[in-house]
């Protein structure tokens, strides 16, 4: 909290009027504070801001913002007044907490999360007809009243009391600070983005002017991440954030194909990244009202969570290590060069995923040229599409280079649990299913044993010298198709991949289904295979979905 603040606990009134009781939060612009209206007996929140810098303009064009609103989901402010020292706002007093407390302590569901996104549509929609733009919506800036049975026992403003059952919360939409009025000229110098980065819509980062689907699309932000347990864009680094929102967010559907189809197209609407195809707040908050999700319980994403700098570290891993493979296997370049070449790779991934992706699939070109020139074709005309498949995550995109890893240790089945790192359905189920193509191809170079089925590869893979890129699908095609169990494990993974996030909205039971019929799938697909690795992987499959099921 502000020492001007807590001067004026230990003076009495602020303003001859209000009595500061306890403080509620402070932060860099300023700190808010329970108090007593000594003329009206009511409780307040009682802002404070130094009349210094930019805070105190922003706290002015608040006040301005709060006092033509006049809407249930608004907070309401009883006054505006300023002294030499300070500027001060008087809001209503609600116990609760807000939308970012709540989604963080796991005590909202899918239910409340739409019911208060609704609610912030329709409090948009007012300040919009009367002409003002927010700027700034984001879940911080979102809070939700608790009904009384819900907060029988529970903390005030701030404290962790439950929200969602069974009363859903009355959300109110905070901090008009960088509110934009229609008749009014922008305070922000040119090029600024004011707002919070995650929640900014992509027109803005462009420099366009802010419109009101700009606060649309922080709603759309809003469910998404509600619904889905994490967010569409959030990344370590701020540009990479940005980038993230230039590209757009993925289909909700893909890491929540239990909701409702209405539900997920609202959603995704709102994240059009055409501003003139997003809904109206009005029809937004209208949409939200007629869906109902299935589950009353928030689920999760499937993927596993891991440190913010996992994924980059991994991409690092997979990208020297499948170029240090090409390379070793291909002999084309001196062998000095493997190393350094591998390492660039590497530390290509980790600082720009996408860089090191195109630049590890790139390695093996010409030494697959010095084998053949039409495979050297053929490989380029999969790493491309791949490389575009996989571009807004590139991070994983090498994870298929994992089968070759495992398929010599009989721990390929631990292929879809690795595959759950990746939150896009197609892009899960494709890595899963490349694993297994990619070891048995590597198997076919090497001579070795082909994963799964076992046996012994032929030598080679029959297309050393072949300049017709045809002849070379001809040929690799022939030796896939001279082993469909391998196919049909390949697609068995796939799908056990793809179906991750279904068993994991089942909770553990789910889980446990997924197990087994993982074990069943392989037993249809290859009833040679072996039990014993396939059985561990897929316990261990199971266990992690169940554990991870116990936390959403």
């Amino acid at each position: 909290m502000s020492s001007t603040a807590l001067a004026f606990e230990g003076t009495g009134l602020v303003l001859d009027r209000y009595r500061p009781l306890k403080p509620l939060g402070s932060g860099g612009s300023g700190s808010v504070w329970l108090a007593r209206d000594e003329q009206t007996g009511l409780e307040v929140a009682l802002k404070i801001v130094p009349r210094e810098g930019k805070a105190a303009a922003r706290a002015e064009r608040e006040a301005a913002a709060a006092a033509r609103l006049r809407h249930p989901s608004c907070l309401r402010a009883y006054a505006f007044a300023r002294d030499p020292r300070n500027v001060y706002i008087a809001y209503e007093y609600v116990p609760g907490m807000t939308f970012r407390e709540a989604m963080r302590a796991g005590e909202l569901n899918d239910a409340a999360a739409i019911a208060a996104c609704a609610e912030i549509c329709d409090a948009l929609a007012h300040a919009h007809a009367e002409g003002i733009l927010h700027r700034d919506v984001k879940p911080s800036n979102v809070l939700l009243a608790c009904g009384e049975s819900v907060c029988a026992g529970g903390k005030a403003a701030g404290g962790r009391t439950k929200v969602g059952a069974p009363t859903a919360p009355r959300a109110k939409l905070l901090d008009f600070g960088l509110a934009r009025m229609a008749e009014a000229e922008t305070l922000t110098a040119q090029g600024d983005v004011p707002g919070t980065l995650a929640y900014i819509a992509p027109e803005r980062l462009a420099g366009d002017d802010a419109t009101f689907a700009a606060d649309v699309w922080s709603i759309g932000v809003m469910l998404w991440e509600a619904l889905a347990g994490r967010h569409p864009f959030w990344h370590t680094s701020l540009l990479d954030t940005a980038r993230a929102i230039e590209s757009g967010a993925p289909s909700l559907e893909e890491l929540r194909p239990d909701l409702p189809k209405a539900l997920v197209t609202l959603v995704d609407t709102a994240l059009s990244l055409d501003p003139a195809k997003r809904p109206a707040a009005a029809s937004l908050a209208a949409g939200l009202r007629g869906v109902q999700p299935r589950r009353t319980k928030k689920r999760q994403s499937v993927s596993l969570p891991l440190p913010a700098q996992a994924p980059r570290a991994a991409a690092g891993v997979l990208a020297g290590a499948y170029g240090a493979f090409a390379l070793t296997e291909l002999p084309f370049f001196p062998s000095a060069w493997t190393l350094p070449l591998a390492a660039a790779a590497a530390l290509a991934a980790a600082l720009r995923p996408r860089l090191g992706l195109a630049l590890a699939l790139a390695l093996p070109v010409l030494p697959l040229g010095n084998v053949s020139l039409g495979l050297a074709v053929v490989y380029t005309a999969v790493a491309v599409p791949w490389l575009v498949l996989c571009w807004n995550e590139a991070q994983w995109g090498l994870l298929f280079a994992l089968g070759p890893a495992l398929a010599p240790i009989a721990a390929l089945g631990l292929v879809p649990l690795a595959a759950s790192t990746v939150r896009t359905g197609a892009r899960r189920a494709a890595q899963a299913g490349a694993a297994v193509i990619a070891a048995a191809l590597v198997a076919g170079l090497r001579h070795g044993a082909l994963p799964i089925v076992g046996g012994r590869a032929p030598l080679g893979l029959g297309v050393s010298g072949a300049g017709d890129p045809l002849d070379v699908v001809g040929t690799l095609g022939r030796a896939l198709a001279a082993q469909p169990a391998l196919l049909g494990e390949a697609g068995a993974f796939a799908a056990i991949a793809l179906l991750m996030p279904f068993a994991l909205a089942r909770g553990r039971w789910g889980a446990a289904g997924l197990g087994a019929g993982m074990l069943v799938a392989t037993v249809l697909a290859v009833p040679a295979a072996q039990a014993v690795p396939l059985t561990v992987a897929a316990w261990l499959t199971a266990a992690a979905l169940a554990a991870r099921a116990t936390k959403v």
